[in-house]
Parts: structure tokens; sequence; C-alpha cells
């Protein structure tokens, strides 16, 4: 199946001399959620300008359905739908006529039942006639998914999109995101909630200092890079970590009151009940145990902190 988005060794260096982007490679498919992840500053915006014909590449190439992004700009820009991160909206116009005139940008037809709908979904309708300079940044921000929905983009960036707004939006917004992938719409997302990358996102991308570091799949990645730890809460302390647990790589934490053994992968998982038999040989007491597994975040921070 050919991607939707296609990314070939895209580079971007400003006149300055500042590379904002190292030989980027990336395909996206019809109807996926990828969430691109990565620190202030590492390229995550260039990216998303160049993809939206609205910041020149130094070298390589985009394709957006098929479409050159360079060379075909309005046929792929009519595919893109953009939230970008900063709020800017029409001040004195109604939410209804800037959310029609966007529409009316990408050479469609009026079409005041879908403005309705759009409208609807994120709760503007109640606000149609009300003049933009008169809302919240809230629903400012909402305006902005709005103009971005109603030419009905085949691919939305959405760059930053809950960042500074309320609890109800973040669910809305993502309840539409669900909506429209149902739909065969492909979402490319970054955001500093790492847990809504976790929770939304199809695969995930990690970028930093203008470099891919790895695309993967979430649950593979989450496999590969995601710690698992079994912890034993136990009834006295310990000095040390009895030699018999040594081929188990066991630490101490909690001044000895707790052993951890920490695995990934399913072999590794496997040898927990034969531990757990020889802890209870050793006449270990323990009153509790627990399993937990890193987070995004956490494989996040370890991957930005290895390259830094």
């Amino acid at each position: 199946m050919q991607p939707v988005l296609q990314i070939e060794a895209l580079g971007k260096t400003y006149p300055g001399g500042l590379t904002a982007l190292r030989n980027i490679n990336l395909s996206i498919q019809r109807g996926e959620i990828f969430a691109l992840l990565g620190p202030n500053g590492a390229g995550k915006t260039t990216l998303i300008g160049i993809v939206c014909g609205l910041v020149n590449a130094t070298s390589g190439s985009v394709m957006a359905g098929g479409f050159d992004v360079r060379r075909e700009p309005r046929a792929a820009r009519a595919l893109i739908g953009l939230v970008p991160q900063e709020l800017a909206t029409e001040a004195f116009e109604t939410v209804r006529a800037a959310v029609s005139f966007s529409r009316g940008l990408f050479g469609h037809a009026p079409d005041a039942a879908l403005v309705e709908r759009v409208l609807r979904t994120l709760s503007l309708w109640d606000r149609r006639d009300t003049k933009i300079m008169t809302l919240s940044g809230g629903m400012k921000r909402r305006v902005m998914i709005a103009k971005a929905l109603v030419h009905e983009p085949k691919i939305l960036f959405l760059d930053e999109p809950t960042a500074g707004v309320d609890v109800e939006l973040r669910r809305d917004m993502w309840q539409t995101v669900r909506g429209l992938q149902s739909q065969g719409v492909t979402i490319i997302l970054t955001t500093h909630y790492i847990e809504e990358a976790e929770e939304m996102a199809d695969r995930i991308g990690v970028i930093h200092k203008g470099e891919l570091l790895l695309v993967e799949e979430k649950a593979r990645l989450m496999r590969q890079l995601g710690r698992r730890e079994l912890r034993l809460h136990l009834t006295e302390r310990l000095t040390e970590v009895p030699p018999q647990l040594a081929s188990y790589s066991m630490a101490l934490a909690d001044a000895g009151m707790t052993l951890v053994f920490s695995f990934s992968g399913d072999s590794e998982q496997a040898r927990i009940p034969a531990l757990l038999r020889e802890v209870t040989q050793l006449g270990l007491g323990f009153r509790d145990l627990q399993t937990q597994q890193s987070s995004l975040e956490d494989i996040f921070v370890s991957l930005v902190r290895s390259r830094t």
C-alpha cells in the first residue's frame, strides 16, 4: 500500500547556519495516528511546516497523497489540515464566518450543513455568531481546529493541539480524532502530554536535535524498551542481596525493605515463579509484591538523554 505521506532524506538548514532537520526519512499510512515526540527545538514544527508548504526544505522530498509538496503545492496542500501551536484567528469575524471562509480558501463550495456539523462536534455551535475576539483561549483553539477540519483534509497535523486548554476540550478533541481516524483520515500529532500519545497513537517517532532517533509501533516500542519490575516488599530489612539470587540481577530499594527484579521480554518474565520459590526457600518474608512497567515518558526521556 502506498503511504499517504512519504518523506525522504529531508533536511533543513537556515541561512544563519542552524540545521533544524537532518536526513529525515518517514512513511505514514492512511488512517494512522502517528505521534511525533521531541523536546522544544527538536525540529517538530519545522518538519510540519515543510510538509504543509510553509517552510522550504534545503534537501530531500515530501510526497503527500501522491503529490510532491514542492512541485505540486496546491494539490498537496488541499489534502492537508493544520492546527498550529500558536493561536492566530480573525479577531473581528464571527466563529461561523471564519470557519466558512476557511473552507472557501481551499476551493470548496459552501456547505452550511458541514460547517454546522464541525461546529457542533467541537461544542462551538452555540457560539457560531460570537466574535472570535471575545472568546477564551480554549474556545479560540476550538475555532482553529474547526478551520482545519472544515475542508475535509485527508492528512491532519495537530501541533500541540491541547496545550493550555481545559480538560473538556482535550476529551472532545480526542473523541474527534478517533472519529476522523475511523473515516480514514491520517493524524500526525506533536504533544507534550506523552500520556496522550501513549493512549492514542499507533506509532511513535522520537526526534531530537533535528534527527529522527526511532520510529516504531507503540506496542513494540513498549516491549523492546519498556523495562518491567517485580518489587517484593519485605517484612525484614536486608543489608545486601542474598548471593543465592545473584543470577537474577536483583537490587535493593527503600533502605533494604524492597527487592527489585528488573526484566524485559517474555523469557525473563518466565523466571518469576522460580525466583519466588527461591525467595521462599531462603526464608525471606514479603508482605506484598507488585509489577510495574516503564511508561512511554520513561522511554522518551531515556532516549533523549542517551543522545545528549
